[in-house]
């Protein structure tokens, strides 16, 4: 059964517009060139306090949850690691990992 990695990120506004344009134009591709996920979005959560910045939502899909594992064993370190060189404390990330049902 496939797998959605779920990672809803909170960012504050001063780099909200520079760290759209990194995730679109440099996170989600670097991170579907792991070979780990078969798609990757970015959601803009609607009807949240945007006063301190707004809530994102990245979803990424596994065929798998042995691809999701993959990810986490061999990529999600040095991803996170970049995330946080550039970012620093302006964003804070909630991450679950969903399985998709099936009739």
């Amino acid at each position: 059964m496939k797998v959605i990695y779920n990672v809803t990120i909170k960012v504050s506004l001063e780099i909200a517009a520079d760290w759209r344009y990194w995730m679109l134009r440099t996170h989600l591709p670097m991170l579907m060139q792991t070979g780990c996920f078969e798609d990757a979005k970015l959601f803009r959560l609607l009807e949240q306090d945007d006063s301190d910045g707004p809530t994102f939502c990245a979803q990424y899909l596994a065929k798998s949850k042995a691809d999701y594992e993959n990810y986490l064993e061999n990529h999600a370190a040095d991803m996170r690691a970049e995330t946080l060189k550039l970012w620093g404390d302006k964003v804070v990330a909630f991450r679950s990992v969903m399985q998709q049902q099936e009739a």
